[in-house]
């Protein structure tokens, strides 16, 4: 077998031992068969809270990581830049301010979140892009200004969730963890992402399509404006759906593609776009389980956990990348 199916196969059994792992674990202690029983027969007591609880921030954790993942693969891709990340370049702290904002001003709306936090995105969007044409798009260049306008809008986040009382229990919901969850979050959550992940399914081909130099697909008579501009609403839409209803969970984008490329070791984006999805699903449901059963009576978030994997993994890959723009003169970064 080769390394795409070795891969396929490390994954899916990880992560069928990640959700055993998820199901079984916590301040609840139930067997698998009384699990099972409990579902089927719909009378234990237990497993009804199980089913209440643990099962929507399963659900949630595997979507949000499946969607963050495949938008950073995406970020990648159009912009050909190893560190491109919705969380590290300010996209997802956009998403989130809108979201806050609209739950600020119409908290009824709740439902809306995605859309305006989709609208946050695009912004942050492109402001990012618009300052760092001005400077060239360098993967240190986008970088600094995507810290930049990351460092923005949290800073309008901090405000606005110390300011707004009204919002202030939706604020530690998406901040904590999963377990605030309930199963209306996973109907919202899941209809946005599983279209979007869809529709990327069918748009891989445009991404192996960016790999080749713009001049070529121009001869080609390929429109490498109008794919860039679609593949990049589709990677806000992901990030910024997932970012209304669960928070910002940073480094999953950049870190994922990085590991499937490196595992599966192949650039195509038929097999890189589900089996990031995958990855990333079991690497946030890992965190999230992990933050939960990792001290007594106190819960990590998945996103801390995530910040601590993903700050070293973004300084090695900025070391890695000067390092080898400086072998070739500061002309080439390495993906």
């Amino acid at each position: 077998m080769n390394n795409k199916v070795y891969g396929f196969l490390f994954v899916v059994i990880a992560l069928v031992g990640t959700l055993i792992w998820a199901l079984l674990s916590g301040s609840l202690h139930v067997s698998i068969s009384e699990l099972i029983q409990g579902l089927i027969t719909g009378e234990n007591e237990k497993v009804l809270i199980i089913k209440d609880l643990r099962f929507p921030r399963i659900i949630l954790a595997f979507f949000a990581g499946a969607a963050l993942s495949v938008s950073g693969l995406l970020l990648q891709a159009i912009l050909r830049n190893p560190l491109a990340d919705a969380g590290i370049i300010g996209i997802s702290a956009g998403a989130k301010f809108f979201t806050l904002l609209i739950l600020a001003i119409a908290p009824q709306f709740y439902f809306w979140t995605p859309f305006f936090a989709f609208l946050g995105g695009v912004v942050a969007c492109c402001l990012v892009f618009g300052f760092s044409f001005k400077v060239g798009l360098k993967p240190l260049h986008l970088i600094v200004v995507g810290v930049a306008v990351n460092a923005i809008f949290t800073g309008l986040n901090d405000i606005l969730t110390s300011s707004m009382v009204q919002i202030s229990s939706q604020t530690a919901g998406n901040a904590i963890n999963f377990g605030m969850k309930t199963w209306g979050d996973v109907q919202l959550l899941v209809s946005y992402v599983a279209i979007g992940l869809l529709v990327t399914f069918f748009i891989a081909k445009w991404c192996n399509l960016l790999a080749l130099e713009d001049t070529t697909l121009y001869s080609l008579g390929v429109p490498v404006l109008k794919i860039r501009f679609f593949i990049a609403l589709l990677a806000v839409l992901l990030a910024s759906v997932t970012t209304a209803i669960v928070g910002v969970i940073s480094f999953v984008g950049l870190l994922v593609p990085h590991l499937a490329r490196r595992l599966l070791k192949t650039n195509d984006y038929r097999i890189l776009i589900p089996y990031s999805s995958l990855l990333g699903g079991l690497l946030v449901l890992f965190a999230d389980t992990l933050g939960r059963n990792l001290m007594a009576q106190m819960e990590i978030p998945a996103a801390i956990i995530m910040l601590i994997i993903g700050g070293p993994f973004l300084l090695f890959l900025m070391w890695r990348s000067t390092s080898i723009a400086g072998k070739n003169g500061g002309e080439k970064y390495d993906a």
